[in-house]
């Protein structure tokens, strides 16, 4: 009896999904057009950097043009010297991303927080990018964000058959409405008007179609005046946090030739936890300019989470195996990331920072985007920010274990 109630569970559970609708889209984009579907209306919405870098190099040098179009009209002249130019990079890390705003709030209490002309965000930092591109006048929304929102404020959890049947174990409507809260017409507007200065606000998604990571150009989003851009901008923002299986990605429409196809975007994470610019783009630019780009340059890479190993004495069992080897992973590919950026800069003569979660913050972390958490880990970076933190000029070379 027992051999045969297993496979009639089995049956039974398989009839029972197949009964349920799986949600619909409308076709994929073949692989051969991949490059060429773009966003109705926004034609300069995305990049692809795995790729060709024309398309970026032409967006970066239209960029160049409006920030000295700028500065003149605040009476610069040719001849004068760009100012520094600042980059920010905010990773990934759920609700860790509560350490990315403590350092910027306190980096502002501090009195030190420079503007930065290009930032970019992942994942859980593409929820804080852009109030970070906008300054420090939206620091207490990045606060109030981190550190009172709770579970059931990000995903709301389907059942276990409603999940298998479906495309991701949770959807994601608390967070588009929490985005929809804080992300406004006139947020948009206020994006728009920083990129007419030369600004750039790039948010990364993975594009599960294709396999491939896409760059999300926000500022042209914001500043093009389509009917559907503010949407879009807000899709995008959810999108970069959305874990494949986990919760249900974010579908956008995209043209090719006035036919729709539909794109199915997840975490950016899926590809990279922190990014800052395409390693190869100082020799494009010559190439497109001839000439070099030189400018004092510093970039500000912000990791949430921890750069060493951390020990855990793992469970026999299947899904804690599991939980371990992914979060294995992600550390490891953050590490990768780093250290990808790093000798990026280093190569590219730019002045390299770094801050990541440090050993001495050991408040238990029992439950995902648990407030409390949340604002221990905030309190932590802001206690280090504004006393001046100490940005490293490398990644940590000696890893340490330290026991959880």
């Amino acid at each position: 009896m027992r051999s045969f109630a297993r496979p009639s569970a089995f049956l039974i559970l398989s009839v029972m999904l197949q009964a349920c609708a799986t949600p619909s889209r409308l076709d994929a984009v073949p692989p051969a057009l991949t490059e060429q579907a773009s966003i109705p209306g926004i034609p300069d919405a995305r990049f692809w950097l795995d790729r060709d870098l024309a398309p970026f190099i032409r967006s970066v040098i239209a960029d160049d043009r409006r920030e000295r179009a700028d500065l003149a009209g605040a009476g610069k002249t040719a001849t004068d010297p760009l100012p520094p130019q600042n980059m920010l990079a905010i990773s990934g890390g759920g609700d860790a991303g509560a350490f990315a705003a403590g350092i910027l709030v306190g980096w502002t209490a501090r009195g030190t927080r420079p503007q930065f002309r290009v930032v970019t965000g992942i994942s859980t930092g593409a929820l804080i990018a852009p109030f970070a591109f906008l300054g420090s006048q939206y620091d207490d929304v990045v606060r109030t964000v981190v550190t009172s929102v709770g579970p059931q404020d990000v995903f709301h959890r389907r059942t276990l058959l409603a999940g298998l049947a479906s495309d991701g174990m949770a959807d994601s409507e608390p967070l588009s409405r929490l985005v929809a809260r804080y992300v406004t017409p006139q947020i948009l507007a206020a994006v728009a008007g920083e990129y007419a200065k030369g600004r750039a606000l790039e948010i990364g998604t993975t594009d599960l179609d294709s396999g491939r990571p896409v760059t999300w150009n926000m500022g042209a989003i914001a500043a093009s005046g389509a009917p559907g851009a503010l949407e879009l901008f807000r899709k995008v923002m959810i999108a970069s946090t959305s874990i494949p299986g986990e919760v249900s990605p974010v579908m956008i429409d995209v043209e090719v030739d006035g036919k729709r196809f539909q794109e199915m975007h997840v975490d950016g994470g899926v590809m990279a936890q922190v990014f800052l610019y395409p390693s190869r783009i100082l020799p494009e630019w010559l190439k497109a300019t001839g000439k070099p780009y030189r400018r004092e340059i510093h970039a500000y890479v912000i990791r949430n989470g921890r750069l060493e190993p951390e020990w855990s004495d793992t469970e026999r069992h299947t899904l804690r195996i599991g939980a371990r080897a992914i979060s294995s992973l992600i550390q490891t590919q953050s590490v990768s990331d780093v250290q990808r950026i790093y000798e990026s800069t280093r190569r590219d003569g730019i002045d390299f920072n770094l801050a990541y979660i440090g050993a001495d913050f050991s408040y238990p972390h029992k439950e995902d985007f648990n407030p409390e958490y949340m604002k221990q880990l905030f309190d932590y970076a802001y206690r280090l920010s504004v006393n001046g933190y100490p940005w490293r000029k490398a990644p940590p070379t000696e890893p340490s274990l330290r026991n959880e």
